[in-house]
């Protein structure tokens, strides 16, 4: 029986909910950021501070830093396979990439969790 290898990846289905899902939650946190920048009349150290070290605004946060390294993920594996076709400079743009967001949402925990 010959196994089919596309099942051991991941899929077109897959990476079009997993964009969608993504957005989503980066959607969401954004609104949620403006309508807290209209409403508040004064921000300052105080403000910021006391809104992020809410255990649920840090959770949603967090949420929104991976859902962006999922983003950003899915959506430059697409450009880079359909814009670079030399495999080896694909693949060494696609991990620096990578690990860049990994990076991002590393030092985005660290921050994010030292409040």
């Amino acid at each position: 029986m010959v196994t089919n290898q596309a099942s051991l990846k991941r899929d077109g289905v897959q990476d079009f909910v997993s964009l969608r899902a993504t957005a989503i939650i980066i959607l969401a946190f954004t609104v949620f950021m403006t309508v807290f920048f209209v409403t508040t009349p004064q921000i300052n150290y105080t403000i910021w501070t006391e809104l992020f070290s809410h255990i649920a605004m840090k959770v949603f946060t967090l949420a929104t830093l991976v859902a962006i390294m999922i983003h950003v993920r899915i959506g430059l594996w697409q450009v880079l396979t359909d814009y670079v076709k030399a495999s080896k400079v694909r693949a060494f743009t696609q991990y620096a990439l990578n690990l860049i967001a990994f990076i991002y949402v590393a030092v985005g925990l660290f921050v994010l969790w030292s409040i």
